[in-house]
């Protein structure tokens, strides 16, 4: 959705919300026995301390969240809920509150709204007698919800008040949550005179009087197949006092719960619920009013020192450095430069460490952005390694207690060992050889500590693979496998024995991620790079790599190297191209490589292989030439350009499950939100700059808070991140005076 303020297009995007959820409530647990059971009251206070980061679309009325009790036959129960109105959550932005569980009805669960025309007229009877009638149109609803994976709406129209009349309906309207229906149902107000006096004698001068009384009603249902009738949908309840002098009256109406006359339920009677709602909006501009900001953003790699560069000091300044690493992970990844921006603060962290047991261990903007990029990159590589053998432990429910302590009186301690040792086993299996799985950019920032820590520690062997290990397996199996749910590995926390598993970093030295996965001698096809080149076929070695794919002369010293984010294809190639079988070329940007396998089985396991270590690159592409370009046209389809689109469907394209999603303006508006909050932190920084600049002495307290290496490149960096952040702040407050002006507020 889109609208035009001050002289160009505003884009709508949806709304983050950020939980801390902190529970206390009351229940009831019961104990069953053979004879007869056992209700306990008890008081249950558990405290989860989980974030949730939920999306939340433009038109909403209520964020609500619900407490479910599970049984001991696993069945889910309601307790209560909470429900929090959207022009509410600016109370409670960022603070901590209690908030009293509700009962949960199903009518209370109302959304959408209904769009109403009501006319009063004036109307002469047969007998020359003057009455009023009400004419009700229900033109159309928008955003009803769904019930049970249908909505198959109608509405219900009711005249309440002195003369009751039976309500009326709206025919169905099949498969829509915004139905037109455009029906009109009449109703009188007023009687004829020549009705009983004791009941009807109401003159025209008490029309006012009447319609103070009477209440227009319509409801909304869910046509339903089901035997316990149709669903109630929400409802709209009206004063005719609101057609005012000129009779007639149109306008939108949220739908409202029904009273059903349920007792008030007493404060804390079924529990509170603590939490922490972090609600934020973004307005987004057009993408050129982000170009002075972005563009520093992405020069931050290159910035000598990095911590000079303008990512670098929003995680100086932000309060969290989770609050930077998220919108500064999500835009490097969109314009695809978050390896080397990635690698500078990695170096630059890696040179401020004096112990090298200590590398990565705090919660630097390093380790949260290298945190946040394997979330968003691996979410994939997680579910194919770990995926199936979480859901089975969850599934058998075998005990794996090994504290004598915990132990049930009917588990035994050997073989809960054992237990435990065949499921650590497994997902030790699945992990060391899960090389050929692992996204090429989470291998390049792994290749990239790796380098680091050696250069940096070189008198210690060991620091190589701990500097790794202690992201890929501290800080992305292992927590994976703890909390499978926050992975998205399972829907819920499991109350299962896959919360004892525990990866130790011990397992790194095994890592085979940076090893050599296939290496073998295979008959290639001369490149032809040189313009009197000949491309005859030869004999070179290949070897592969999560990093790259080399060929060479003997097994030293490679003659070409491929970055892997360079394959854009892998593909058979028809014999016919050169009259030889077990042909496979590996498609470049510039051109294809033309590779004859020893045999069809070697042929196959390369092609899998390769495809399976390029499927994350972005420029995969989607068409190819099954055949070679020969003599000034390809084989295949007679084209003659050799830069000519395929002209087949490639066989292995990106998983959409592992296609990353991200609005490269929306994130950069946020960190301009960032930078806009923390803006006294900013000017605090450039005054720890000129500080730094002319002072000789011990460094002053109030400034010690920041890293900076280079006070005068931070400074100049400084001022063009608060210039870029002001002239958007000029705009966003220009947008707004205009909204202010233009709004025209109603019914809604």
């Amino acid at each position: 959705m889109a609208e035009v303020q001050n002289g160009f297009q505003l884009l709508w995007r949806p709304r983050r919300v950020l939980c801390h959820i902190r529970l206390k409530l009351k229940t009831n647990y019961y104990c069953y026995n053979n004879t007869h059971n056992i209700s306990l009251s008890v008081h249950c206070s558990p405290f989860y301390g989980e974030d949730f980061y939920c999306e939340i679309p433009r038109s909403f009325r209520h964020l609500s969240f619900y407490i479910f009790d599970r049984d001991v036959f696993r069945r889910d129960s309601s307790i209560g809920k909470v429900a929090v109105k959207k022009e509410d959550l600016q109370k409670y932005h960022g603070k901590d509150h209690w908030f009293p569980l509700q009962p949960v009805c199903a009518d209370s669960e109302v959304q959408g709204k209904v769009h109403l025309e009501l006319r009063l007229s004036e109307v002469i009877t047969d007998s020359g007698v003057v009455c009023h009638k009400l004419a009700t149109r229900v033109l159309e609803c928008q955003d009803l919800p769904i019930v049970n994976g249908q909505c198959d709406p109608y509405a219900a129209v009711s005249l309440l008040g002195l003369s009751r009349s039976e309500a009326k309906k709206t025919k169905v309207k099949r498969k829509t949550n915004n139905p037109q229906f455009d029906e009109v149902f009449f109703f009188e107000v007023t009687k004829p005179l020549s009705y009983t006096k004791r009941q009807f004698d109401v003159e025209e001068d008490d029309v006012d009087k009447l319609a103070v009384n009477t209440v227009l009603r319509v409801d909304l249902w869910n046509a339903s197949n089901l035997k316990f009738g149709d669903e109630f949908l929400g409802e709209v309840r009206m004063p005719l006092k609101v057609l005012g002098q000129s009779g007639v009256h149109d306008a939108w109406y949220f739908l409202q719960p029904r009273d059903n006359g349920n007792k008030s339920v007493k404060a804390d009677e079924l529990g509170s619920l603590r939490l922490n709602i972090v609600y934020t909006e973004d307005h987004v501009f057009p993408t050129e009013h982000y170009n002075p900001l972005r563009d520093l953003l992405l020069q931050s790699a290159h910035v000598k020192p990095v911590s000079a560069s303008a990512a670098h000091i929003l995680g100086e300044v932000c309060r969290e450095k989770q609050e930077a690493a998220v919108p500064l992970v999500r835009l490097f990844l969109h314009y695809g430069k978050i390896v080397p921006f990635l690698s500078a603060i990695a170096h630059a962290e890696i040179n401020r460490t004096q112990d090298p047991n200590t590398i990565f261990r705090g919660n630097s903007l390093t380790s949260k952005c290298i945190d946040e990029t394997m979330k968003l990159a691996g979410m994939h590589y997680l579910r194919v390694t770990l995926k199936p053998i979480i859901d089975e432990i969850c599934t058998d429910h075998k005990p794996c207690e090994i504290d004598p302590v915990k132990l049930k009186e009917s588990e035994n301690l050997d073989t809960n060992r054992e237990n435990l040792r065949q499921y650590v086993d497994r997902i030790f299996n699945v992990i060391t050889s899960s090389g050929v799985s692992c996204p090429t950019v989470m291998c390049d920032i792994f290749f990239s500590l790796r380098e680091s820590a050696a250069s940096r520690f070189q008198v210690d062997p060991d620091v190589r693979y701990t500097a790794v290990s202690s992201f890929i397996f501290l800080r992305f199996f292992a927590p994976a496998i703890l909390s499978p749910n926050l992975f998205h590995l399972r829907p819920h926390h499991p109350v299962c024995t896959a919360s004892s598993l525990f990866i130790s970093s011990s397992l790194s030295r095994s890592n085979v991620l940076f090893l050599s996965i296939l290496s073998l001698f295979m008959i290639k096809r001369a490149q032809g790079r040189n313009r009197f080149g000949l491309k005859n076929f030869k004999k070179r070695w290949f070897r592969l790599t999560n990093h790259e794919f080399t060929y060479h002369k003997t097994k030293e010293g490679a003659l070409c190297s491929i970055p892997i984010e360079n394959i854009l294809a892998v593909e058979r190639l028809e014999e016919e191209s050169f009259k030889m079988k077990n042909m496979f070329q590996v498609i470049q940007p510039e051109r294809a490589l033309y590779i004859q396998a020893n045999n069809c089985v070697e042929a196959r396991d390369w092609i899998d292989i390769l495809t399976k270590v390029s499927q994350c690159n972005r420029k995969r592409l989607s068409t190819y030439h099954p055949s070679a370009y020969l003599n000034g046209h390809w084989l295949c389809c007679k084209l003659s350009a050799d830069t000519a689109p395929g002209c087949t469907p490639c066989t292995g394209g990106l998983p959409a499950n592992i296609q990353l999603d991200v609005d490269g303006d929306r994130e950069t508006e946020r960190i301009y939100s960032l930078y806009s909050t923390y803006m006294s932190k900013l000017v605090k920084m450039q005054e720890a700059c000129g500080s730094k600049s002319v002072y000789d002495g011990p460094e002053q307290e109030e400034y010690s808070t920041f890293v900076i290496d280079d006070p005068q490149e931070t400074y100049k960096t400084l001022r063009l991140v608060i210039s870029a952040v002001q002239t958007l702040e000029q705009q966003h407050m220009q947008y707004k005076r205009d909204k202010f002006r233009k709004t025209k507020y109603g019914s809604q």
